[in-house]
């Protein structure tokens, strides 16, 4: 049945229509814009779900240059963001593709445009937004610091320390960005997905979170990087000693998440209410040492596999 060329010029413009509201509101519009910013890449990411590549990226370059003009600069670069993760989200739902791939291709795209767009704002705007983090949070460590002297006579961190800390910071940045990024693209296709079923689509769901498992290759991963941490001991300020400090804390935040996520499969499998899982997760950060080695214990030893075997017999 030859495709209706008005309907989908239609949908098209109402899809458009939307994306291009909830940018401005997403934009311009404080605390509302908290929650309107998870459905802003939808209207387009169904419009590319439905119709082909051609028909979905001229209504995202329209979509772009209305952004343009009705926000300004300061909707240009979410504009492109969002309408690149709304076509791979469209697009892997149109031709049928996993959930990985999904949240690969977004995360890994988004990672390019963000990158993209802060040498742009550094290169021609002077806007150094890393930059600016760091000053921020020095000066917070500092306030911090002079407040807790006021009070006790006595600063808990000197001079030396404080630099240590933000030169820590500083050094890390590539692998706080990473997963800031991967972690924003988890929540857009978390929230993006269940909607898009609502509306007839035949879009991938992700596993239960209690599921979640690492390759086991992250184990070698890992015993590699405190093998150099041990017995190499880069000096401060080197290259490799930058690539073993954000390696050793990106591991250590995968593992953290592998160790609650074994929390939640003990809780499903105890049949305990789900509130519990809740109480679990928040307490698991203050403890976050304890339910990394667990997390390392359940991909090392299998502990789920023994769990389970128990639980059976």
């Amino acid at each position: 049945m030859p495709e209706n060329k008005t309907r989908r010029l239609t949908q098209g413009a109402m899809m458009i229509a939307l994306f291009t509201i909830l940018l401005a509101i997403s934009t311009y519009v404080p605390l509302i814009n908290i929650v309107t910013v998870w459905f802003v890449p939808l209207p387009l990411a169904w419009y590319a779900a439905k119709y082909e590549s051609k028909f979905s990226l001229a209504a995202i370059a329209i979509s772009i240059i209305l952004s343009l003009l009705i926000g300004g600069l300061l909707a240009l670069p979410q504009a492109i963001l969002f309408g690149i993760v709304a076509f791979i989200v469209g697009y892997g739902i149109r031709k049928q593709k996993s959930k990985g791939f999904l949240f690969l291709s977004t995360s890994l795209a988004s990672l390019v445009v963000i990158s993209v767009e802060y040498v742009i704002a550094v290169r021609f705007f002077h806007m150094d937004f890393i930059k600016q983090m760091i000053e921020t949070a020095r000066k917070s460590y500092e306030k911090s610091n002079e407040l807790t002297k006021a009070m006790t006579g006595q600063a808990p961190l000197s001079s030396e320390q404080i630099e240590t800390m933000i030169n820590t910071i500083q050094i890390s940045m590539p692998t706080l960005i990473i997963l800031c990024v991967f972690a924003f693209a988890w929540l857009m296709i978390s929230v993006q997905l269940p909607l898009l079923r609502r509306l007839g689509l035949n879009a991938p769901k992700f596993k239960p979170f209690k599921d979640l498992r690492l390759p086991r290759a992250m184990l070698w991963y890992y015993l590699a990087v405190l093998a150099i941490t041990l017995f190499i001991k880069p000096a401060e300020g080197t290259f490799l000693y930058v690539i073993i400090l954000n390696l050793s804390f990106l591991l250590t935040i995968l593992f953290l998440i592998q160790g609650i996520s074994f929390i939640h499969f003990i809780i499903n499998q105890k049949g305990w209410p789900k509130w519990t899982a809740v109480v679990a997760t928040i307490l698991a950060f203050p403890l976050s040492s304890f339910v990394t080695l667990i997390g390392i214990a359940d991909l090392g030893f299998q502990l789920r596999e023994l769990i389970s075997d128990m639980t059976r017999k």
